[in-house]
């Protein structure tokens, strides 16, 4: 059955926009790679993450990793308290609001933002939260510090940050490791440093510095 990477996109977007990074995490560790759809909208994390549940359970494999971008490492997370793949394998999040989003707040606080912004945003991002890894699998974190990207059209960070995510804001209590490198929030989808060290964490559980 071999190794399979399942990639979990952000708000917004399908997953096609990271056929990039999902091919050279396929040449790196010798792996299938996947790509989990979702309804980042009009759903809330708890469907979506049943939702994963069931995509995964449908994926034969001997290693099954996961990675996430931006929204899709708290789908990743949430489906962790609720129910882990039983098929072992290690985790990396790219520029996840794991603490909570002051872009997603400034936003909401414009008319439709809420409505723009959806369910699953409503459902994680618009409080502060205080989150902590369990450990019941290596998690790696990849945060940008380009600041180029649409959270700075509704305010100013102050930190620094990949344009539409604070690196303060990506930091989880109990992670294996967390980096921050030179790229943007959508950028690093496109980044071959990205997805090396992506690839190294998965391959090994560590990074490569």
């Amino acid at each position: 059955m071999g190794k399979v990477v399942v990639y979990v996109h952000g708000l917004w977007l399908t997953g096609g926009e990271a056929a990039g990074l999902c091919r050279r995490l396929a040449e790196e560790l010798q792996a299938e790679t996947k790509v989990f759809s979702y309804r980042s909208v009009v759903a809330g994390v708890a469907a979506n993450a049943q939702a994963l549940f069931e995509f995964l359970g449908d994926t034969a494999a001997d290693e099954l990793h996961l990675v996430g971008h931006s929204l899709g490492g708290l789908l990743i997370l949430k489906l962790f308290e609720r129910h882990p793949p039983p098929a072992p394998g290690r985790i990396v999040l790219l520029g996840s609001p794991l603490l909570g989003s002051r872009a997603a707040q400034n936003l909401a606080r414009l008319p439709f933002g809420k409505r723009i912004m959806g369910q699953c945003v409503g459902d994680e991002l618009l409080t502060p939260h205080e989150r902590h890894w369990g450990g019941s699998r290596d998690l790696g974190i990849i945060a940008g510090d380009l600041s180029f990207g649409l959270g700075r059209l509704v305010g100013r960070f102050g930190t620094p940050n990949d344009g539409t995510v604070a690196v303060e804001e990506t930091r989880l209590q109990g992670a294996t490791e967390h980096m921050v490198l030179h790229a943007s929030h959508f950028g690093m989808l496109f980044s071959p440093v990205v997805a090396q060290q992506a690839a190294a964490f998965l391959r090994a559980g560590r990074f490569d510095r």
